[in-house]
């Protein structure tokens, strides 16, 4: 197994039957090592290590049911693994850590907003919340107009269609710090032109610093963004590796 720096992956110690995903030389910003998840009797995910770094993207597919979000909830600290372990910039990480609000952004596959608030008043609210300060109105503006919202800044959140409302969830973690995305499947309720639109974003924080670790349905959004793609099956990877390799087969 080949990592995204080129060199051969190392599983790590002490979990025999993990599998290695993106793993480089140096430290990493998100660390999740020999993590699983069940459920009663039934295993949502099987052991698994995967290692992402600023300015890299893994990108998770699979069909619904197959992992994918199960590996989103513990890798941002909103569920605690059955066994292995999640580290942030080399600390462990969990649903209380403060740094899983101040440093993970997080968009989940069910829509969350404040139905009395204008679109504006939203972001800014989120923005305030998050130490904006003298920033607010920048990063409000900025994010209403890199998510096409400039029609609908005095909008209420109910009067939006579901692709602006999908836009007003990705503006929302755009006008607060993050080190770390976490978005599940963040082109749901978008058409193909606003498919492209949101790899274009997501390439921008790519590029801009942060790390982005998506679920998604649309190998075309993985090949745009990712730098790995990992194909979950009934909590199983079964295949992982560079878009190009991976994406040229068989991932249903």
């Amino acid at each position: 197994m080949i990592n995204a720096a080129g060199h051969p992956a190392v599983g790590a110690a002490g979990y025999a039957g993990a599998r290695s995903i993106g793993r480089v030389a140096r430290p990493a910003l998100l660390e999740l090592a020999g993590v699983s998840r069940t459920y009663g009797e039934r295993e949502a995910l099987a052991p698994i290590d995967l290692s992402l770094r600023a300015k890299r993207c893994v990108a998770l597919l699979g069909a619904n049911g197959s992992g994918k979000s199960t590996l989103l909830r513990i890798a941002c600290g909103r569920d605690r693994p059955t066994a292995g372990t999640v580290r942030l910039n080399g600390s462990p990480l969990s649903e209380d850590d403060l740094r899983a609000r101040t440093e993970i952004g997080v968009v989940g596959d069910t829509a969350g907003y404040y139905p009395d608030l204008t679109v504006r008043e939203h972001l800014t609210l989120v923005a305030v919340a998050h130490g904006g300060g003298d920033r607010v109105d920048e990063l409000v503006d900025t994010a209403i107009e890199d998510c096409r919202l400039a029609d609908h800044a005095n909008a209420l959140p109910g009067s939006l269609s579901s692709g602006q409302t999908q836009a007003l969830l990705l503006a929302a973690v755009l006008v607060r710090p993050r080190k770390l995305l976490v978005l599940d499947e963040p082109e749901q309720r978008l058409d193909p032109a606003a498919r492209d639109w949101l790899a274009g974003v997501l390439s921008t924080e790519k590029a801009g610093g942060t790390a982005l670790l998506i679920a998604t349905h649309h190998p075309d959004l993985a090949a745009a963004v990712a730098d790995r793609v990992v194909v979950l099956r009934e909590g199983e990877v079964i295949a992982e590796g560079a878009p190009d390799d991976v994406l040229a087969g068989e991932i249903a």
